[in-house]
């Protein structure tokens, strides 16, 4: 038997031909990997809803020689409220799209799913700004590859040194557990945004569509 059950997000689905779909998922077990969907495009197939970009889950798949094939998903989370809330769609498509540029197949991406999933969850909380969950998702998922964002870390008040800081020795999940004054986030944000510049070698569009919309 070739097949496997993986737990994962969908990061991103693209058309293959007219009917099928291939899908990037963020699993526990595999790394980032390449799925195909047969019919995924046809408007009453089982894959229509469980392959969109978000989707949380159990993913069956057929191991082929070169390639993955999906058999069957059990969802666990569709992310709804990302169909209806642009903001907090442009915010959880760059999220996609960071993880989509650290994730590696046969890597281990735990940590980074761990850390994708909660912020998704929290992206139009009331209780958590968008742009905090930004700030400490894009220095968690640094952190996690091994770099280190402490250069000039001094010039940050005290409030901002503790949050870096927090944001480093916390596992994944309690990350954004933590409150910090605006003078202090204020500062932590541009650290972030100086970090990020420095560190990605890639737009992403979904970042521009933020910064415009905050413009």
């Amino acid at each position: 038997m070739n097949d496997l059950s993986v737990t994962g997000i969908v990061l991103k689905a693209e058309p293959i031909g007219e009917y099928d779909r291939r899908v990037v998922l963020l699993t526990k077990e595999r790394g980032k990997i390449s799925v195909f969907a047969r019919g995924a495009l046809r408007p009453k197939n089982r894959f229509v809803a469980c392959t969109n970009p978000f989707v949380f889950g159990t993913f069956t798949l057929y191991a082929g020689s070169n390639s993955y094939s999906l058999i069957k998903v059990d969802v666990q989370n569709y992310f709804d409220r990302f169909m209806t809330d642009l903001t907090v769609t442009f915010y959880g498509t760059y999220f996609l799209e960071i993880a989509d540029y650290y994730g590696r197949e046969n890597t281990d991406n735990v940590a980074l799913l761990r850390l994708l999933y909660k912020a998704l969850t929290l992206l139009g909380d009331p209780d958590y700004s968008s742009d905090f969950v930004q700030t400490v998702f894009e220095l968690k998922a640094i952190m996690l590859e091994g770099e280190f964002p402490f250069d000039h870390a001094e010039d940050l008040p005290e409030g901002g040194k503790s949050a870096l800081k927090y944001i480093y020795e916390s596992k994944p999940e309690n990350v954004f557990s933590f409150r910090v004054g605006d003078e202090s986030f204020e500062k932590l944000k541009e650290r972030a945004r100086i970090v990020r510049k420095n560190t990605f070698d890639k737009p992403f569009k979904s970042l521009d569509m933020i910064e415009a919309m905050e413009g």
